[in-house]
């Protein structure tokens, strides 16, 4: 089994191929809310359809528009994605998960709270936080705020998985606050998760780490400037795609052996990592 698992955290079986869709590109039916960028299988590598709004350009102090754009992209999914798909990708509406990085991953959380009273017409049967953070600190939460310091006070009906960085609490140096503080962070998201939930941290990983090594333009440059920074990013890239791809074949597919493996130290992981989950 070992040798199987071990190819969670490396490139799937299936090519993938990328594709660009603009708002505003389709005339004969409905567009997407916002621009997305879609992965399939050709397919995203282990054989999920991975859809990226690209939901903003200049972070302000309020998601509520990302939570707007989310929740309407959600709802067009059953009436446009199959429009645009490769006519020889199926999707199952039945099997959907939610996943964001950093503010991302707020919003995440915050679509399965339901805040800003949005409704969606599909379920969603899991949710991902990469480093999420609410805020820049415990009472300066961006809003809606997330975190009630309650612990396991987060009511949806879904599995989660949070993944943290050991390092995202770090300044990089004294100009620059941590870009995941102490207090409105992955542990805190953790904290507050109720069954089932699984949580991995990278010990010596940064909150942009998983980002690709070449980020282009001025965010992407600094990228490798405002957060404290592990040795390399490859690494934490392979850990965070691997540990996604594991926890989504479990909740969706209902294929538990490679988030197993992983969590009793059965198969070879790229980082050194802490591991806790409730279920």
């Amino acid at each position: 089994m070992c040798s199987s698992v071990t190819n969670v955290f490396e490139i799937g079986k299936y090519a993938t191929q990328l594709q660009t869709v603009d708002s505003c590109s389709y005339k004969q039916y409905a567009p997407p809310p916002k621009s997305l960028l879609i992965a399939t299988p050709i397919e995203a590598s282990h054989g999920f359809i991975v859809i990226a709004p690209q939901l903003y350009t200049v972070a302000g102090p309020d998601i509520s528009d990302e939570i707007y754009s989310v929740a309407a992209i959600t709802n067009w999914l059953s009436e446009g994605l199959c429009k645009i798909l490769p006519p020889n990708i199926e999707p199952n509406f039945h099997k959907l998960a939610l996943s964001g990085h950093s503010r991302g991953g707020k919003t995440s959380f915050a679509i399965a709270l339901r805040k800003q009273n949005i409704t969606t017409d599909l379920k969603f049967s899991a949710i991902i936080g990469v480093d999420p953070v609410d805020g820049m600190d415990i009472g300066k939460q961006t809003s809606p705020p997330i975190l009630t310091y309650v612990p396991h006070s987060f009511d949806f009906d879904m599995a989660t998985l949070v993944i943290g960085s050991g390092l995202g609490d770090v300044k990089r140096n004294s100009l620059f606050p941590p870009c995941a503080p102490k207090g409105v962070n992955h542990e805190n998201f953790f904290n507050e998760c109720d069954k089932p939930c699984w949580y991995f941290v990278a010990k010596d990983y940064g909150h942009v780490d998983m980002l690709d090594d070449d980020t282009r333009g001025v965010r992407g440059k600094a990228s490798y400037c405002l957060c404290k920074n592990g040795e390399s990013r490859k690494p934490m890239r392979m850990f965070v795609g691997g540990v996604m791809v594991a926890f989504l074949k479990a909740y969706l597919n209902g294929d538990n052996g490679y988030l197993l493996a992983i969590r009793d130290k059965k198969v070879s992981v790229p980082v050194e990592m802490k591991f806790d989950h409730y279920v």
